[in-house]
């Protein structure tokens, strides 16, 4: 599927920056009083600030509806559609979405939205922090394609964040596997929570035994560490190194996610 790949991302290296949408209404830490109005305001500067940067593309996401839930709640999708399409027009790069941690949900979420692609757990059991953890990349396939969304772009995390497989075979074994069952668009490896990095030399060895599908970064990027990362990877998804003082649910700090930019096209020898 590197054809679809490309046909989102172009021929290089992408990076993916990181809207991370602040808590949906009827989620824990939803902040009443700021609203939808709220949602809307934080979810636009951090968009503005990151398409100044540079980045190649635009991922949406409720990281903030903690604790998460394998079945979310109509109104939390139903909210990220809201809010998304409140800012269609100004979003000028490829975007996806990921509704943690729902496969049906992102998709249907993408195709109302006109999302490029999704990133989600599709495939593999786990143990979690939620309970057990059964994802249906077959139920998630089928369902985009009867949206009529097939050219809707799947990266697959396979390295789930929150939990342990419960699969015993080594990492690259199954990511291997997932290419060969459900042929996604990407595979992503991840570390263990949000912000945290995957090990280099996971993204080593699975890029090792997949060297035909584009494999990708997913968490813990950092100004320091992103050339070796993508000397390895076929890209990164980047969130918490962009924020102020580098933490997770801050806003996006413009000088650091410029800077993280100014990195990655060093590293391209566009600078």
């Amino acid at each position: 599927m590197v054809q679809n790949f490309r046909r989102v991302f172009g021929d290089g290296k992408p990076v993916i920056a990181m809207v991370h949408l602040g808590a949906l209404p009827g989620a824990p830490l939803h902040d009443t009083k700021a609203g939808l109005e709220g949602l809307v305001s934080a979810a636009r500067a951090d968009l503005q600030a990151l398409q100044r940067a540079g980045f190649d593309a635009i991922l949406f996401g409720n990281e903030n509806d903690r604790p998460y839930e394998f079945r979310v709640d109509t109104a939390s999708t139903a909210t990220m559609g809201y809010v998304i399409g409140r800012l269609r027009d100004e979003i000028t790069l490829p975007f996806g979405v990921n509704v943690l941690w729902d496969p049906m949900s992102s998709v249907a979420l993408a195709a109302a939205t006109g999302a490029a692609f999704v990133r989600e757990i599709f495939t593999g059991t786990y143990a979690s922090d939620m309970g057990p953890w059964t994802p249906d990349a077959g139920a998630a396939l089928r369902y985009r394609n009867r949206l009529g969304r097939p050219d809707l772009a799947m990266l697959y995390n396979v390295s789930a964040e929150f939990a342990d497989s419960l699969d015993r075979r080594p990492l690259p074994d199954r990511a291997r596997s997932a290419v060969f069952s459900s042929v996604p668009d990407a595979v992503l490896v991840s570390g263990q929570i949000t912000g945290e990095a995957a090990a280099l030399s996971d993204l080593e060895a699975v890029k090792r035994v997949l060297p035909d599908t584009p494999v990708m970064a997913n968490t813990g990027v950092r100004h320091d560490t992103v050339a070796d990362v993508l000397r390895v990877a076929d890209g990164c998804i980047v969130g918490s190194a962009l924020k102020v003082d580098g933490h997770t649910w801050n806003a996006v700090d413009p000088d650091r996610a410029a800077d993280f930019m100014h990195r990655v096209r060093t590293v391209r020898g566009q600078s």
